[in-house]
């Protein structure tokens, strides 16, 4: 063979090889990750001064009736099988029952998750839509007012807390200029009548084909959306606008600059387009954040959401729907957080 001659591909078998174990260790990753999870919610339920016993049998049950439940439910076994069994429960859905509901926890989860998933992705959408050009823009116009007023706007975002923007929102949206509907996540007069397919009403109308209802929940969803989505904001468009100004700042767009490229096209093509890879994993913080910190817009609106029952369940002292909810919480963020990882390997070839 000439010493010219072009070096061959690297065989099939051996890009399956790679993909391969790529694949395994996002499995073990994940796999690892989420069994410290179960561990962390398992330590917490044994540690808290809260008698799972007593929350079940009461406090004026016999001792026979209580040593029967404490073997019923297992802790009279060695902690590491308890643990077992506590694993063993969570992947086959058992979470026990609700104190507070009277329901197995995971009918609760599937019943409450999707109000809060559908005012997240609501506000998500929002703090993209808005935040990713209102970063660029402020990058764009460094030090000017309008970078001024965006950065203000930013600030108001992460200072101000946020039960006081949704009462001052339903103060004046709703209360004073009628613009939207209030608490809850539907009038009344609609409770019930759409056929539940995904929990999320809004999709739900459509998919019914039922306008009126739509148009309802829209109204009553718009507003703490918004506020999530003001919140998400602040934080996307600071980033943005960090990652913009570190671009600006790169040779590659002096160059174009320089040989006469439109300012709009060093913007959006030269300077943008490089950090969409570093964005994916902003916006999979924030929407994660939206899911997990939604308590306090749930309970000003009265939105039946994962955080108010959450809320209910530790006030009642009600841990199985507290560990419940906390181990979907968590499962959300380590889905949303390899997501996104996933999605920076397939953008980004360097960091395969």
């Amino acid at each position: 063979m000439s010493a010219l001659s072009p070096v061959p591909d690297r065989s099939l078998a051996a890009r399956f090889s790679d993909r391969t174990g790529t694949v395994l260790r996002f499995v073990l990753v994940t796999a690892m990750t989420f069994l410290g999870l179960l561990a962390i919610t398992f330590f917490i339920g044994r540690i808290v001064p809260i008698d799972p016993v007593v929350a079940i049998v009461g406090d004026r049950a016999s001792q026979e009736v209580y040593d029967a439940t404490f073997r019923q439910l297992g802790l009279d076994k060695p902690l590491i099988t308890q643990f077992y069994l506590y694993v063993r429960d969570v992947l086959t859905g058992n979470f026990g029952m609700s104190l507070s509901t009277g329901r197995p926890v995971v009918e609760d989860l599937a019943r409450f998750f999707p109000a809060t998933f559908e005012m997240a992705t609501f506000g998500i959408i929002i703090g993209v839509v808005l935040g990713v050009p209102m970063g660029v823009i402020a990058a764009a116009n460094a030090g000017t007012w309008i970078d001024q007023v965006i950065r203000v706007l930013g600030l108001l975002g992460y200072s101000v807390p946020a039960f006081w923007m949704g009462l001052v929102g339903l103060a004046v949206f709703y209360a004073g200029l009628g613009w939207v509907a209030g608490p809850g996540r539907i009038d009344i007069f609609y409770d019930g009548i759409t056929p539940v397919v995904t929990g999320m009403l809004t999709v739900d109308a459509l998919l019914d084909g039922d306008v009126d209802i739509f148009l309802n929940a829209l109204s009553h969803l718009i507003l703490p959306s918004a506020i999530l989505g003001f919140f998400s904001l602040a934080y996307i468009a600071r980033m943005t606008r960090s990652f913009m100004l570190d671009q600006l700042s790169q040779e590659y767009v002096i160059t174009a600059r320089v040989k006469g490229v439109s300012e709009r096209a060093v913007i959006w093509k030269h300077a943008f387009y490089p950090i969409r890879v570093q964005l994916i994993t902003v916006i999979g913080l924030s929407y994660a954040v939206l899911l997990e910190g939604s308590v306090m817009i749930e309970i000003v609106f009265s939105w039946p959401g994962i955080g108010n029952y959450l809320t209910t369940a530790l006030l009642s002292a009600d841990m199985n729907a507290v560990l419940g909810a906390t181990i979907l919480i968590g499962t959300v963020f380590i889905v949303i957080n390899r997501t996104s990882d996933m999605l920076y390997r397939v953008l980004d070839p360097r960091s395969r």
